[in-house]
């Protein structure tokens, strides 16, 4: 059996309108949630930056919380956090929280 080249292989996923990725609710991919500890937050938006998914809420230059169907959980906000305000909780602990 002969591999196919990239040449040869059946088109992958195709965006055929632009702007439709808020469509598309992602946040179930996740195994850990970002959480925001208001406390120790000074609003200077390296998570919104560097948030691969937008997912980083904001209001008047705030940080306001996390648009969880969107956060796919890769931590890149908990990372660059200088004031280590946004920790990692494993998904499943966090949806038990809620649940109280």
């Amino acid at each position: 059996m002969r591999l196919k080249s990239w040449k040869e292989l059946e088109t992958g996923v195709v965006i055929l309108e632009p702007g439709n990725s808020v469509l598309y609710r992602t946040g179930t991919w996740r195994t850990f949630r970002p959480i925001i500890d208001m406390e120790k937050c000074t609003h200077c938006m390296f998570c919104w930056l560097y948030c691969p998914d937008g997912s980083i809420l904001v209001k008047d230059s705030k940080v306001i919380g996390i648009d969880y169907e969107h956060c796919k959980g890769c931590g890149i906000c908990a990372r660059e956090c200088p004031k280590k305000a946004v920790t990692m909780v494993e998904e499943v602990k966090a949806r038990m929280e809620e649940a109280k």
